[in-house]
């Protein structure tokens, strides 16, 4: 039986005394979580382990004693270490004792109800505890692929043992608050306890949020009921608003703040990173607004555009300048539904164009199978059998003659415009595009993966350490961050817009049959 004893990186520099930490019997693992100091009374550490269990939900226990190389000198507390295994009972007791020459090897001895099992049966294994608390790890199917570079880098893959370890080590974070400047009887040596980490400006940060997402919270809320009122949604602003790409841009914004300016605390990591990614998309949204504004503020880049464009644009510009405060996706918006209002003339002269040209390919389909003796089933929805008489095939050949001669200039009269509505919708789509593409960026999560990989684990590795003879074998874990493209598709916002998935085949029928083409599809329409 192989027991892996998960030990901190920033205790082997810790006074003599008692391992605390849990031990994991159905993984024959045990993690080491901190280091109390010698001196102590017993009573007071049984104390301090209820605490810590009621604080973190733990199962905490003594689980060994911890021998530095500097009390040794001193005097021998082997025995008196030893003698606690009586004190603090425990399957199995782990002795570690920290080597004169190097600090990082430890020799050891497991002992189980008085039997010491072979030294060859455990590994130590030495871990980074901030960052294995704050790093989420990602449920993977897959392996990680192993690291070439390096010899003795061994690849792991994820499992129910690691989501363990990573959990037990999180759910202490109020335990690690503890550190050398409070006035406890029992000192601890644990990744935080030479002093806390914080930062006064973050401190602060905190404080102020609170009464200010109390105020934009109501705020918004006002807001929302005056865009919920019966007056603003009767029959044509309703429609008008679910037309407007702007409305529905500032809708979604508006969405989203309520969920930042919630109050509430984020109950899960997913929660907490949505709500991350949420705040900073809408940070760097606004960014790229006010960027746009000093571009085209700066040198009357306004007067500029307008001149190359057309008068009236100088009023436009001025206006989709000043909406970009509320971020470049709203000016984007602005954008798409000026082109939409500037071309409806276009898009008026397409649908009449494609209504007509589809009559008429519709007209010459039907008649091209009057000839045939053919007719179309509309119940059983194929073509059978159908006998006609001397009257019916002469209007028919009639009708036929006429729609074939006035094919050509309906083809090409719906062949213009269909170009040009080609062109705005290519347009339109670019633009939608890079609205949700601004939308769904999971930005903050991105950062993470870039300043601090090891906040998004996808699993770990591990590394030989130390490796002397007749010790027992030390291995480094290090935490492999998620993929760019697994970040994406792991924490992607939601968007607003649903595009059509149709291939070049059918978006050519369509074409050809005269069928109307829109550039995107919203999820709250019904589509046939």
């Amino acid at each position: 039986m192989v027991i892996k004893l998960f030990f901190p990186s920033c205790c082997p520099e810790a006074e003599s005394g008692l391992l605390i930490g849990r031990w994991i019997p159905e993984q024959n693992a045990a993690v080491v979580l901190a280091i109390i100091h010698y001196p102590f009374i017993p009573g007071q550490v049984k104390q301090c382990l209820e605490q810590i269990r009621a604080l973190t939900n733990v199962e905490v226990s003594v689980l060994g004693s911890w021998n530095s190389h500097n009390f040794r000198a001193k005097e021998d507390l082997g025995q008196f270490l030893e003698d606690l295994s009586s004190i603090f009972p425990h399957d199995l007791w782990f002795q570690l004792t920290q080597g004169k020459e190097r600090t990082s090897v430890f020799d050891y001895e497991v002992v189980q109800k008085g039997k010491k099992n072979n030294k060859k049966n455990v590994i130590l294994i030495h871990y980074d505890q901030r960052k294995v608390m704050l790093s989420k790890l990602h449920p993977l199917d897959t392996k990680i692929p192993e690291d070439d570079n390096h010899a003795g880098v061994m690849s792991e893959v994820i499992t129910s043992d690691f989501a363990t370890i990573f959990e037990t080590v999180a759910k202490c974070e109020l335990f690690f608050v503890i550190d050398k400047y409070d006035e406890t009887v029992i000192k601890f040596t644990h990744w935080q306890s030479e002093g806390r980490e914080a930062s006064v400006v973050v401190e602060l940060l905190k404080q102020a949020s609170v009464p200010a997402c109390v105020v934009l919270s109501f705020l918004l809320s006002f807001i929302s009921s005056v865009c919920k009122s019966r007056v603003l949604n009767m029959w044509p602003l309703c429609f008008l608003w679910s037309k407007l790409s702007t409305c529905v841009q500032l809708a979604h914004r508006l969405d989203h703040l309520q969920t930042i300016a919630t109050t509430a605390k984020a109950q899960s990591h997913s929660e907490f990173m949505r709500k991350a990614n949420l705040f900073v998309s809408f940070l760097i949204d606004v960014a790229l607004g006010l960027l746009l504004i000093s571009w085209l503020y700066e040198k009357n880049r306004i007067g500029q555009l307008a001149d190359a464009l057309v008068p009236v644009a100088d009023m436009i510009l001025w206006y989709v300048g000043l909406a970009a405060c509320l971020g470049l996706t709203v000016a984007l918006s602005i954008v798409s539904d000026i082109i939409a209002l500037l071309t409806f003339h276009i898009y008026c002269f397409y649908v009449y164009g494609a209504r007509l040209y589809c009559l008429k390919i519709y007209g010459l389909s039907s008649l091209w199978r009057l000839f045939r003796g053919k007719k179309w089933n509309v119940l059983r929805q194929r073509v059978d059998s159908c006998s006609y008489d001397l009257d019916q095939l002469f209007i028919g050949t009639l009708l036929f003659t006429i729609l074939l001669f006035l094919l050509p200039t309906t083809a090409l009269y719906y062949l213009v415009f269909t170009l040009l509505r080609l062109v705005v919708v290519v347009i339109q789509g670019l633009i939608h595009l890079f609205v949700d593409f601004i939308n769904s960026l999971p930005l903050y999560a991105l950062g993470l993966r870039l300043c601090r990989p090891y906040r998004l684990a996808a699993g770990v590795k591990f590394k030989v350490f130390q490796m002397v003879a007749d010790k027992p074998l030390h291995l480094l874990m290090q935490i492999n961050p998620l993929t760019y493209g697994m970040i994406i598709r792991y924490y992607r916002l939601p968007t607003y817009s649903c595009y059509p998935k149709d291939s070049w085949t059918t978006l050519c029928q369509k074409l050809f049959l005269g069928e109307l083409i829109y550039p995107w599809k919203r999820k709250t329409e019904k589509q046939d």
